[in-house]
């Protein structure tokens, strides 16, 4: 099928890729609505993004009068230095595992489906943090409708599997399959996989193809023998070679490396900033990921300050003391930014 689609319509779909806020994605919808080629060709296309923006206008307006929409949101705003969902089948300590890494008070039990709506927390490392989102479990049993447009927002997936269980295989097979049914797909690569396959291919698109990177959680560690030689077992009958962390609620073990882990993988960059004739704020950064640039922080601290962007002084990387850089420059962990306007 012919794309044949506009400069317009690439533009606006990029941007909604790159979007975080719920609102911000649903400008990007409506521009894609309006910029693409009317023609046979994009008829589905059309009608995906229409119901896309229903949903997401529906979300955004909240609960109705009269109680007509209840129940906790199942998109979740995006906060801290990257949006985790936390995935599993039913039984694999997912939510034991997220109210220990993130300190929360979600409900746990010794039973299947204990988590109903999307459980967000906050995993803290250094001066920063992640939001971990803790999802129902994933069983064909019991299949979750929104389970597309929560995953929307986030940046990586944890997939939490208990080796101990025998039908692990089978269970992770059928996770992967819901989500291939949502168009979501959990990728072994931390690194970019942006190919031009679709411009040399003349194919449309998918733009709501959702791929997560994915870190595996070895739940339950303290019940298995030798967890390596089970998860090396597992990467056989499965074809699977997920990065992993075996990892115990029971014992402590693994559990200080995931945060570790997921900041060195996510590539953050924390940057400060200061106002001109003050301290910098070294207590609050500002998070972008490696090859973003000075502008990219700009539109983090205020779309204003991006609008009127004149210039800035940069400290850090033992190079730069003060000196001025431009909109352009790429900055490093730990710089320190002085925006003019």
């Amino acid at each position: 099928m012919a794309a044949n689609l506009s400069p317009e319509y690439k533009a606006a779909e990029t941007a909604f890729k790159q979007a975080r806020e719920p609102k911000e994605r649903l400008d990007c919808l409506r521009e894609m609505l309006r910029t693409i080629p009317k023609h046979k060709g994009t008829e589905h296309l059309q009608a995906d993004i229409k119901t896309r923006i229903k949903n997401l206008t529906d979300e955004l307006a909240g609960p109705r009068k009269g109680g007509a929409r209840g129940g906790p949101p199942t998109v979740i705003r995006r906060e801290g230095a990257g949006q985790l969902a936390l995935i599993g089948a039913p039984n694999t300590g997912k939510s034991s595992l997220h109210a220990h890494l993130t300190g929360s008070h979600a409900q746990v039990g010794p039973y299947a489906f204990t988590t109903q709506y999307p459980q967000p927390g906050m995993l803290p490392f250094e001066d920063v943090h992640f939001q971990l989102i803790d999802l129902p479990p994933l069983s064909p049993e019991h299949p979750i409708a929104w389970i597309g447009n929560t995953l929307q927002p986030a940046d990586a997936c944890v997939l939490v599997v208990d080796l101990s269980d025998s039908s692990c295989v089978e269970q992770v097979a059928a996770v992967h399959a819901m989500l291939a049914e949502k168009r979501v797909t959990l990728s072994e690569r931390w690194t970019s996989t942006v190919t031009d396959s679709e411009a040399e291919t003349g194919e449309l698109p998918d733009p709501f193809a959702i791929v997560l990177p994915t870190l595996m959680l070895v739940s339950k560690a303290d019940r298995t023998s030798n967890t390596d030689d089970e998860l090396l077992a597992f990467n056989e009958l499965t074809g699977l070679s997920y990065p992993a962390i075996a990892v115990s609620v029971k014992t402590g073990e693994g559990l200080e490396s995931v945060a570790p882990w997921l900041f060195e993988h996510l590539q953050v960059v924390r940057v400060y900033t200061k106002a001109p004739g003050r301290a910098a704020d070294t207590e609050q950064p500002f998070t972008v990921r490696q090859g973003e640039t000075v502008m990219d922080v700009a539109r983090l601290v205020h779309k204003d300050i991006a609008e009127s962007f004149k210039h800035a002084r940069l400290w850090g990387g033992g190079q730069f003391q003060g000196q001025q850089v431009g909109r352009e420059h790429v900055v490093c962990d730990g710089d320190i930014l002085e925006i003019h306007i």
